[in-house]
Parts: structure tokens; C-alpha cells; sequence
């Protein structure tokens, strides 16, 4: 098992910017990739950005240019830097860790993101 840890989020004018942080414990040595979702009320959990276990970085096409992903070499961390935020960013967002043997995925408690004037 693996427990997920998020903290950031809150209210923020549009272009200001904040930063999603997360830990991970537990079984750690199984995660493959550590990953942002965000979710609005009424859609689907959508991928925000991803990082695999040799760094390479996915992110929504949205988000791009926008939003940095990292995490440390020891797979405990991952954050999200947002910058230039937009009101359409407003969701919650849910960090994310998948683990092979057996494919399993853990989630964290969702943080709020609010971004309006």
C-alpha cells in the first residue's frame, strides 16, 4: 500500500500562480509514475500531467507552457507548479500514484483550486 499526502491549492487571481505538493509513503520502491488528475463537478477526472520513473513529463494540452511537474529521485514527492492560472483551471485536483505487481492506483484526498477575481 501507499499513502498519499496533498497539500496547496486554494484561491487565486487569474495569472497568479500556486503549487500543489504531495508525499508518498509506504510501498514506494512499486510506484511507476506520480500523477495530478483535476476534476470539475459534473465531468470526468481528467490527466493534468504525469512523470515516470525516468523523468519523462506528459501534460495536458491546456495546461502546457502553463504547468510544471517534478518529483524527487527517491519517488516520495511530486509537485505541480502552476503559473499563469486561468479561471478554466478551477477544479479539484487529486494527486495520483501508480504501482506495478500487482497494477494498482492510490489516490490523494483532492485539494480545491479556485481561481477567480
Amino acid at each position: 500500500q501507499v499513502q498519499v499526502v496533498e497539500s496547496g491549492g486554494g484561491l487565486v487571481q487569474p495569472g497568479g500562480s500556486l503549487t500543489l505538493s504531495c508525499v508518498f509513503s509506504g510501498d514506494i520502491n512499486r510506484i511507476y509514475k506520480r500523477a495530478w488528475y483535476r476534476q470539475i463537478p459534473g465531468k470526468q477526472r481528467e490527466l493534468v500531467a504525469r512523470i515516470g520513473n525516468t523523468n519523462m513529463e506528459h501534460y495536458e494540452d491546456s495546461v502546457k507552457g502553463r504547468f510544471t511537474i517534478s518529483g524527487d529521485d527517491a519517488k516520495t514527492t511530486v509537485r505541480l507548479q502552476m503559473d499563469s492560472l486561468k479561471p478554466e483551471d478551477t477544479a479539484v485536483y487529486y494527486c495520483n500514484a501508480g504501482l506495478l505487481y500487482p497494477t494498482t492506483e492510490y489516490w490523494g484526498q483532492g485539494t480545491q483550486v479556485t481561481v477567480s477575481s
